[in-house]
């Protein structure tokens, strides 16, 4: 079969798709190997619009019941789910998407993989995964009020993380594993004025206790090779991002991080016919809804232009 759209990826942006896709009838796959994105191991959150809090597993069913109503026979949106897509091909009539099982033939693609985490590797880390080691402050800072948390990072994101968990948490400590900071001079400036802050520099993580949630870290100072330990009950890492992109690279263009160069006005990549929303993309924010919001622009921008190209 002949898609009008294949849409790749069940986050929040692909979901937004698929639901736009469905209602403006156009003949619409979704691949995905699961749905939720990276908030579904959220323990709550908090700024899923519409929701003053929901857990991540409640947010994924949601998401995936949201899709199945538009999924109904006789209606124009197909589910491929427990799929992985592993390359999009162009071709003279559109593009192939290829996946570990099969290959689907369609008009337009929406690439809406989302992106990994770097993770810490240190002992303890594997063990307290979403158990006291989280990656999103504005999502799971409100949990830890009254609350001694740490931020490892020295990028804007980790010392954005630090200013919004100030306003939740007892004190903020920052390990940083440079002298320098990637930040903003401002940034860094401003969260140098909080008194509930320590930005410590040039120490590097070298382990993370706890029994079921974590309970503290350990790190090493580099200048006297010193290890000091710290009490904690979260462990917020911004260390970086990796966007889910291997399949594109070598059909679209990606910045230097290997993210999906879009134009923000329309979502659209470098060529045309494939869209791409969310963490995949070079876009400055990257949150659930800025991720759904950018997926329907890219469907209302997609919509025209298959209806004015096919």
């Amino acid at each position: 079969m002949n898609y009008d759209l294949i849409i790749i990826g069940g986050a929040p942006a692909g979901v937004a798709a698929a639901v736009y896709a469905a209602r403006k009838r156009l003949n619409t796959l979704v691949i995905a190997e699961e749905i939720g994105g990276q908030s579904a191991v959220s323990d709550t959150i908090y700024n899923w619009i519409g929701t003053p809090e929901i857990s991540g597993p409640d947010l994924a069913k949601n998401l995936r019941g949201h899709l199945e109503y538009y999924a109904k026979d006789g209606n124009t949106l197909t589910l491929s789910l427990g799929q992985r897509a592993t390359a999009v091909t162009k071709t003279d009539s559109g593009f192939e998407v290829k996946t570990d099982k099969e290959t689907y033939v369609t008009k337009s693609v929406l690439v809406a993989t989302g992106s990994r985490h770097r993770h810490l590797e240190v002992p303890g880390a594997a063990e307290f995964e979403h158990k006291g080691i989280l990656y999103c402050a504005t999502c799971d800072g409100p949990l830890f009020g009254g609350q001694p948390v740490a931020v490892i990072g020295g990028g804007n994101a980790a010392l954005e993380a630090v200013l919004q968990l100030s306003e939740y948490a007892s004190h903020v400590t920052l390990l940083h594993r440079n002298d320098e900071f990637r930040a903003d001079p401002i940034t860094v400036e401003k969260a140098k004025t909080l008194t509930n802050a320590t930005i410590l520099t040039n120490v590097t993580l070298t382990e993370i206790t706890g029994t079921e949630f974590v309970d503290g870290l350990r790190y090493k100072n580099n200048d006297s090779e010193t290890i000091e330990t710290l009490a904690v009950s979260a462990i917020f890492v911004e260390i970086g991002q990796l966007p889910n992109t291997d399949l594109v690279q070598d059909v679209v263009i990606l910045d230097q991080y290997k993210k999906i160069i879009v134009d923000p006005t329309n979502q659209r990549s470098s060529v045309l016919g494939i869209w791409a929303a969310g963490d995949c993309t070079n876009g400055l924010y990257h949150q659930n809804n800025i991720a759904a919001g950018d997926a329907v622009k890219a469907i209302e921008d997609l919509y025209i232009w298959l209806k004015k190209e096919n």
